[in-house]
């Protein structure tokens, strides 16, 4: 009997999916292990590993497609016997209809994926770099445009649209077109499939291998997006032709949803202290002054700031065990380790990487497990397992001259420290005023998990930490 292969959940939160590329054919055999394709997630770009052997009889879901529903079936597999022309035949018929994914529960666990969902996900080190897309510009189509195009079940115009007008690039190709200035729909890529890769748009600096602008499209920007009644209503309010309706992308679908899950399930509850860090900077200054070197010259690690802080609350978690807790309706997780989420800004968005057991890891390990994050992150070479769970999360602005602020918890977190900038202020001490480097941080707390009293408990001990350094490595 022929296998579906379904549309994977690689995580709590996904609902759709994009399948990037397929890395086998129809008529191709597969075996156990194989990677038969590429799938995109509001965060990372997974390979698809398949567990059984056969024929791969039908892609049903063309490489390129875009928010594929959590189990549709994307393809069908003719195990060892049988047909595959039959199995390819039956496939329409066979098929389930695709069911939406059931709404995730606050703190349990995801549902097991179902018997006959015959395929793994899972990240590889040997991970590909996933066919980014840009929906931006209505021009050259590349070959799978054709295929990308075809209309999924309840797709509006507007959304077969976009799907017809997308251009085909990677990552690269597309931050170096951002710097340069240059429209990707006029570059020529020379990439698989016709993909604008990173020398295209080399080329396309000096004017070579660049098309003429395309005419614009008399569909319009609007109808590049799904719009809803409440759109309507709030489009009404400005002059037509005043504005560009940019399509929302999955990253920003999803931390919309689960920014206000968040702030409509969780009881916010804030606290702030202000923390003379003079010592930790001075403590900094002669700790990177210190840094074994390369025979480049290149140091060993760069502590930061917001080092000394991840390290300061994990520790601070540890001292209140009580805080370090994860709130379910049937029982308080407490936590036996300090897993600081960090949030990171990526293009269209932010993610969370984890730094694990963080309480036990130097300085120098979590300032370099932090570098290579954000360089991971930016590049949407994070897997899931890096960046779901934690106990805590750590918000910086400070970099951004933001003095103060209060973060939105991320659950499952019961709690999530806000870091402002350091500078000098004028404080009073033994009754002169004189001036010191300050830094103002706040805790957002769960009130059901860390009530007032914890969560200033809490505070207190990271206060403790991050004004005198020298006890972070006692």
């Amino acid at each position: 009997m022929p296998v579906n292969i379904l549309m994977p959940a690689l995580s709590p939160t996904m609902e759709k999916g994009n399948l990037a590329k397929w890395l086998k054919k129809e008529g191709d055999k597969v075996k156990p292990g194989d990677v038969i394709a590429e799938i995109e997630t509001d965060k990372a770009t997974m390979e698809y590993e398949a567990i059984d052997e056969g024929t791969l009889a039908k892609i049903v879901v063309p490489e390129g497609t875009q928010d594929v529903p959590v189990r549709a079936v994307i393809a069908v597999l003719a195990e060892e016997g049988e047909d595959v022309k039959a199995a390819a035949a039956g496939a329409a018929t066979s098929a389930p209809a695709p069911k939406a994914a059931p709404p995730a529960k606050p703190a349990s666990a995801p549902a097991p994926p179902p018997m006959e969902e015959r395929v793994s996900a899972r990240p590889s080190p040997s991970m590909r770099s996933a066919p980014a897309v840009s929906e931006a510009a209505p021009a050259r189509a590349a070959p799978q445009a054709s295929a990308a195009s075809v209309s999924q079940p309840g797709e509006g115009e507007g959304t077969r649209v976009a799907r017809a007008n997308r251009v085909f690039s990677s990552p690269l190709a597309r931050r170096l077109a951002k710097e340069a200035g240059i429209d990707l729909a006029r570059v020529q890529g020379s990439g698989p499939h016709g993909r604008v890769i990173a020398r295209d748009v080399e080329a396309a600096k000096s004017g070579r291998g660049l098309a003429a602008p395309a005419a614009a499209s008399p569909v319009g920007a609007a109808a590049l997006t799904v719009q809803t009644p409440a759109d309507e209503k709030i489009r009404a309010l400005f002059e037509p032709g005043s504005y560009d309706a940019v399509a929302h992308d999955n990253i920003r679908k999803v931390i919309a949803r689960r920014l206000v899950e968040a702030k409509l399930t969780i009881p916010h509850f804030y606290l702030t202290l202000e923390c003379n860090i003079g010592k930790l900077v001075a403590a900094r200054e002669e700790i990177n002054a210190a840094a074994p070197k390369d025979k480049d010259g290149k140091p060993a690690y760069k502590i930061s700031v917001n080092d000394f802080v991840i390290k300061a609350l994990a520790l601070a978690l540890q001292r209140v065990p009580d805080a370090n807790v994860t709130w379910t309706e049937g029982a308080m997780l407490r936590h036996k380790h300090s897993d600081i989420g960090v949030a990171v800004s990526i293009p269209g968005g932010l993610i969370t990487p984890v730094v694990r057991q963080a309480e036990q890891k130097s300085l120098s390990v979590i300032s370099n497990e932090m570098k290579d994050f954000a360089a991971r992150a930016r590049a949407r070479k994070l897997a899931p397992h890096e960046y779901q769970g934690g106990t805590s999360a750590v918000s910086n602005l400070g970099m951004y001259g933001i003095k103060e602020f209060y973060a939105i918890i991320n659950p499952p977190h019961a709690t999530i420290l806000s870091v402002g900038a350091g500078e000098e202020r004028a404080i009073v001490r033994n009754g002169k005023l004189e001036a010191a480097h300050m830094m103002t941080v706040g805790l957002a707390t769960d009130h059901r998990a860390v009530d007032g009293a914890l969560g200033a408990m809490l505070l207190g001990a990271f206060k403790t930490l991050i004004e005198n350094p020298v006890m972070m490595v006692v």
